[in-house]
């Protein structure tokens, strides 16, 4: 018997995979000068966000398929907008990284992402400083510094621009966690659209018309309709199937799942783009990062386990004049939100870090799955 479920989580991770790399491949074969040759990140990202918003807004208010959530001016102003300005920021210094360094590079700086959640974390106070974390970080720094020296092409323009906008990433998970879920707002994929969407793209207005509105004017640009419709498609395509991936599988599935699109992304950018050259210096620094990704990503893993476990688990050596202060703490560790679901490993959807990842609170997981039940 063929198991449909089963079969059905590996086919929504496939897709994810494959959207997840082919939007990376895509964005920088638009933007790269040697192929497409529209050099204007700012643009793009703004094309994107204005198809997104559009598409969240006929979804929401026109047809009525997904439910909008209760918005006040205050927390839009204060969490929505913050939010939305160190995503716009994010998605314009990636994908402005493309103009300057290769799709591999950009792939073995991505393993930065770790050490900048930490830290952000850590400075705003959601995080705790740790020995063990800390080692992780250090030696995930190690390997990125040894992957970059061993770098041909090494470009400092665009590896600033690349490790500026994996801070901005982790800024804006921090401070979804800090300003809107201590809020009690939920947020899926859609309704995220709905809302940063378009504050994005008026933080993007403010840099296109300084820096690339002039240069638009004057250089003859090619407009191809549907290579740009196909783009934000495909971007908007990622941000559905990981809220899908989010509600099928667990924190140690998806994970892994973006471990493997990272070593594919790497493999294949070599072989569409064959100036992206990657020596042994890349992978041996690349593996050493990706160790201290692998072993910070399993104590995520059983820090969120651990904080699961039942009060019946715990050893029996503790006396029964001591119940009341075990329940209590069982009690407090595992909070189930409105739906009755306790949140699997603290696991945040935009952990995943994609481009044009979209903002999903620690609350998706249940909403995930009823939407992917009805897809079977």
């Amino acid at each position: 018997m063929i198991n449909k479920p089963l079969v059905l989580t590996y086919l929504c991770l496939l897709i994810y995979v494959l959207l997840s790399s082919g939007v990376i491949l895509y964005n920088k074969w638009v933007l790269s000068p040697k192929y497409f040759n529209f050099p204007f990140p700012i643009t793009l990202t703004m094309f994107h966000m204005a198809f997104s918003g559009l598409f969240a807004f006929f979804l929401i208010r026109v047809f009525k398929v997904v439910a909008p959530v209760k918005m006040t001016f205050e927390i839009y102003a204060t969490c929505v907008v913050p939010i939305s300005a160190f995503f716009a920021s994010s998605l314009w210094f990636g994908n402005t990284a493309y103009l300057y360094i290769s799709v591999a590079f950009i792939q073995m700086l991505k393993a930065l992402m770790p050490v900048a959640t930490f830290s952000m974390g850590v400075l705003c106070g959601t995080d705790k400083p740790r020995c063990d974390v800390f080692l992780n970080m250090v030696l995930v720094s190690v390997g990125v510094v040894i992957s970059s020296y061993g770098e041909i092409h090494f470009n400092i323009v665009g590896t600033v621009y690349q490790v500026t906008g994996i801070f901005a990433e982790a800024l804006r998970l921090v401070l979804t966690q800090v300003l809107l879920q201590k809020k009690g707002l939920t947020l899926n994929p859609i309704t995220s659209l709905y809302y940063i969407a378009p504050c994005s793209f008026v933080f993007l207005f403010v840099p296109w018309c300084l820096l690339e509105k002039p240069g638009m004017a004057v250089s003859l640009i090619q407009f191809n309709f549907w290579i740009f419709f196909s783009n934000a498609l495909c971007a908007l395509a990622l941000n559905l199937s990981t809220f899908l991936v989010i509600g099928r599988t667990g924190a140690v599935t998806i994970r892994v799942a973006g471990v493997l699109k990272d070593w594919i992304l790497i493999a294949l950018s070599t072989v569409i783009f064959p100036e992206s050259t990657i020596t042994g210096l890349n992978i041996i620094g690349y593996a050493i990062a990706l160790c201290g990704v692998v072993m910070y990503n399993y104590i995520k893993v059983k820090d969120g386990r651990a904080s699961q476990l039942p009060s019946d688990s715990i050893p029996e050596r503790f006396t029964k004049d001591r119940d009341w202060k075990l329940e209590k703490k069982s009690s407090a560790i595992i909070k189930p939100n409105s739906n009755g679901d306790s949140n699997e490993g603290n696991f945040n959807g935009s952990e995943m870090n994609d481009e044009e990842a979209p903002l999903v609170s620690s609350r998706l997981s249940h909403f995930g799955r009823s939407f992917s039940n009805h897809t079977k």
